[in-house]
């Protein structure tokens, strides 16, 4: 099996690594992608911490890939892209928004990824942060 991850943030990579731990076997492979804009050297920090968090916390997948790309204003594209380029089998993104009665809602590149996707999506809750 072959997941890609799409993540933004430590806490997201963790939300992913806690969805995939028990489903992710020695056999499967896991990409993770980060977008961030090319100027916004905080977002690339971010997205290169959110990005030093997966091998870690999937020190027992066969293999596990990570790859930061550029942000052109179209995220869900880049991650839908990523997807079809790697033959992933799933791919897994977080909610993104939490609101104040404690539910989540899906943001609009997990919208976007949903309606765009030619392969299974799983959605996991936003994690505070």
């Amino acid at each position: 099996m072959h997941y890609l991850a799409g993540t933004a943030s430590v806490h997201t990579t963790a939300a992913i690594c806690d969805y995939l731990d028990g489903r992710a076997t020695a056999t499967d492979t896991v990409t993770v992608v980060a977008v961030a804009p090319p100027t916004d050297t905080t977002a690339r920090r971010d997205a290169q911490e959110a990005l030093n968090v997966a091998p870690v916390r999937l020190a027992t997948v066969d293999e596990v890939t990570t790859e930061l790309r550029e942000d052109d204003g179209d995220p869900a594209k880049i991650l839908l892209e990523a997807a079809a380029a790697t033959g992933a089998d799933e791919l897994v993104i977080t909610s993104a928004y939490g609101l104040t009665d404690g539910s989540t809602t899906v943001g609009s590149t997990a919208h976007t990824v949903l309606e765009g996707a030619t392969r299974p999506v799983v959605v996991i809750p936003a994690l505070e942060g």
